[in-house]
């Protein structure tokens, strides 16, 4: 009996799953033109800064043609991928290199660039992943905190001798604010040529702010500055693992030795191609994205509470209190936020769902503060 299933049955599939959004008013807004997926309970996620209205219809279909290529290595897809991205950014193909996620990225530039005498240089806090794989590397690494506004403070880190990394996430993850590119410009002039900067726009997409720019114009300028991207904010595609790094060939052959051959799959390589084809795509979902935050932000404001202003899709929220027992109220009330940041113990990270996801936030969020 043949029980494989055929791209008709998986076209079926969708079909019914859409259909099912249809007529389920928790799962879809009738305001937006993008699709949403279906939680597999009722549990609100909103700990892990993921875009709740999923990939491009464009990539959907790409992965439902590429059925009958899972057979075949990447290497096609990769090289169009590739070329595609240098295209979007105007730089050259030896200047991309793709990744299993933004993370790969973060794991092979701590590897090519950390290790026994070469620091690694972060903000205090910011996502922390490059931060294990350094101390696997063998580097010392040295947390320098953000300053009062949560911008890097640039002149401290300059400060620090014998760095082989320097990581700047920016907008930063968990606080969600940015460094303004004048700060980050006169930076990166006097940063050491031996010094690795590499800046992480994970979520430049959400930014609406003329204090800030994406560096990768820069690189031209600067051969130490690397820039990492993904695919998992704005593209919704953070189950299929696809990110990249830009930077001058000679920083990205350093990076492809520490790499895992054919690390990128080719259901995410076909989804992330037809993902850049759909620029509504991600004018929609900085939009929603926008709108929802400010409600948020004024139900926020109407019960008193603080936040973090925000440049990307999600929240750093002043609870006035220790946000653990927090936490753990709101999942008991099937809203799931995000962990303890050790730095900040009073404040909590909430993604910016959709609508009527925030809608619930709101009110187990009231539930629990009362």
């Amino acid at each position: 009996m043949h029980t494989s299933l055929s791209r008709s049955g998986f076209a079926k599939v969708l079909g019914a799953s859409a259909a099912y959004a249809a007529l389920n008013p928790s799962f879809a807004s009738s305001a937006s033109p993008l699709r949403l997926v279906k939680n597999a309970s009722p549990l609100v996620r909103l700990n892990s800064n993921e875009n709740p209205y999923g990939p491009s219809p464009l990539a959907v279909r790409a992965m439902t043609e590429a059925f009958s290529l899972a057979w075949r290595y990447p290497d096609e897809h990769e090289e169009s991928l590739v070329e595609a991205l240098a295209k979007l950014n105007g730089v050259s193909s030896n200047q991309t290199l793709l990744g299993n996620g933004s993370g790969e990225i973060l794991k092979v530039a701590a590897a090519a660039f950390t290790g026994p005498g070469k620091k690694l240089l972060v903000g205090h806090p910011t996502f922390e992943a490059v931060l294990a794989h350094a101390a696997v590397a063998g580097a010392e690494v040295v947390k320098v905190n953000l300053t009062s506004d949560y911008a890097h403070d640039l002149p401290k880190m300059l400060a620090e001798k014998n760095a082989g990394l320097i990581y700047i996430c920016n907008p930063n993850n968990p606080t969600a604010s940015i460094t303004p590119k004048a700060e980050l410009r006169a930076f990166l002039a006097k940063v050491p040529a031996q010094t690795i900067v590499m800046v992480d726009e994970a979520y430049h997409h959400y930014v609406d702010s003329n204090d800030y720019e994406s560096v990768i114009p820069l690189i031209a300028q600067y051969p130490n500055l690397t820039v990492a991207r993904t695919f998992s904010k704005i593209y919704s595609m953070a189950g299929l693992r696809c990110g990249y790094c830009v930077a001058r060939p000679e920083l990205i052959e350093r990076m492809r030795m520490q790499q895992t051959w054919d690390s990128v799959n080719i259901m995410a390589m076909v989804a992330a191609i037809a993902s850049l084809q759909d620029a509504a795509q991600v004018e929609q979902g900085r939009r929603h994205n926008t709108d929802v935050k400010q409600f948020v932000y004024s139900e926020l404001d109407k019960s008193g509470y603080k936040f973090i202003p925000s440049h990307a899709n999600f929240l750093m929220v002043d609870l006035r209190r220790e946000v653990r027992s927090v936490i753990g109220a709101m999942r008991e009330r099937n809203v799931q936020v995000g962990r303890v940041f050790p730095a900040m113990p009073n404040f909590m990270r909430v993604t910016v769902g959709t609508r009527p996801q925030m809608e619930a936030f709101v009110s187990a969020f009231r539930a629990v503060m009362s």
